[in-house]
């Protein structure tokens, strides 16, 4: 079985070499990047989303890596929304994102995060390039030539190759998240896989924590924390 942690870096184009300077240089490096050759980043969902990708992970979000960044930014959100504090962006100073602490059920230790639930992520974050139903077969063959090219081995190819063209099981994906700290991360993921510009987007998403049982106070610190987190 391929590294599903390694997946979701390269999904999100954590940890990106070639890029230098500080935190905003290196997000507005990575950004363009991005735009001029995706898998240069290895940012596999802007491959997904073609040109609808107009924003990236930015700042300390961007160095944590892909699983580290999505338990990262729900611990925040979901510490917020317990706390009782309003959901807003921070959109003054570039937030400051950490690994959650060792001891919550947010982290990302071996122990506590299975290579199943990390692929479930993954499985999330296609769900949600593919509901605007953007992704037929003639553009999945397009996705799947570009992907070939990033080296991600004969084994995670066929893995995406294979939920790029199957239905989106939600039932699924909804069963996978057995906590309630696995079903934010699980939102999370999908929230910051896609823009929802588009009513098929935010109907899957408003679908998904309705379907999770997250509380739509839950989902506004969410929808906040991520959007702070892009760039």
């Amino acid at each position: 079985m391929f590294d599903a942690k390694k997946l979701l870096d390269q999904f999100l184009g954590s940890q990106v070499p070639g890029t230098n300077g500080s935190v905003k240089q290196k997000a507005g490096d990575v950004v363009q990047l991005a735009k001029d050759n995706p898998l240069a980043t290895g940012a596999i969902a802007a491959v997904l989303l073609g040109t609808k990708t107009g924003r990236s992970l930015t700042g300390s979000a961007l160095q944590l890596g892909g699983l580290a960044a999505i338990a990262g930014l729900g611990y925040q959100a979901y510490k917020n929304y317990q706390a009782g504090k309003a959901p807003q962006p921070e959109t003054a100073n570039e937030p400051v994102l950490l690994p959650p602490p060792a001891d919550s059920a947010f982290s990302t230790e071996p122990a506590k995060v299975s290579n199943d639930f990390a692929l479930t992520l993954v499985r999330a974050m296609i769900a949600a390039a593919k509901a605007d139903g953007h992704i037929d077969a003639a553009e999945r063959g397009r996705i799947m030539d570009k992907i070939h090219l990033s080296g991600l081995g004969a084994e995670a190819e066929a893995f995406l190759e294979g939920e790029l063209s199957a239905p989106t099981d939600l039932d699924a994906l909804v069963a996978a998240a057995l906590t309630e700290e696995q079903k934010v991360e699980l939102y999370t993921a999908s929230r910051l896989a896609i823009e929802p510009d588009s009513r098929a987007e935010r109907g899957y998403l408003d679908l998904l924590a309705g379907r999770l049982g997250l509380a739509d106070g839950l989902v506004d610190h969410i929808e906040a924390t991520v959007s702070a987190a892009k760039v």
